[in-house]
């Protein structure tokens, strides 16, 4: 008996700690990014991550003659789904507008608001929650 009750509680321990793993890998806006450091970016999607909790847009673009690629941060697949997104709107070589916020230290790391794909469709890239400015989906809708 005392066995079984020692085998539920390491199970449920273990548990739990798997199942808090994503919290604490989760983070606010502010620790990352700067609202102060607004950024517009036009390049071509070089690669697009679909995960959780943030996919990721990585997006070449033309500074002072030189190619280089920026890690856009966005909402979770799901999220962006509904908020219009489809797999085949940010495909590699699409040519796209990103405004967002520039990383804290400065790097080519962006928190990403709109994004503008070619045939002017405007969609909202934020991460709902996180202390971003216009961190709003029911304003971002206005602006598809």
């Amino acid at each position: 008996m005392r066995k079984k009750i020692a085998v539920a509680c390491a199970a449920l321990c273990l548990a739990v700690l798997v199942a808090s793993a994503p919290i604490a890998a989760h983070h606010a806006f502010s620790s990352e990014f700067d609202a102060a450091k607004p950024v517009r970016l036009r390049g071509k999607i070089t690669r697009m991550e679909w995960l959780n909790p943030h996919s990721w847009m990585h997006v070449e673009v033309e500074q002072d003659g030189a190619a280089v690629v920026w890690m856009i941060e966005a909402g979770p697949p799901g999220a962006l789904v509904r908020r219009g997104w489809r797999k085949d709107s940010v495909k590699p070589g699409v040519e796209v507008l990103v405004e967002g916020y520039q990383a804290i230290d400065g790097s080519n790391r962006a928190n990403g608001r709109d994004v503008t794909l070619p045939d002017g469709t405007r969609l909202f890239a934020g991460s709902s929650g996180t202390g971003a400015p216009y961190d709003d989906p029911q304003s971002a809708a206005g602006r598809r």
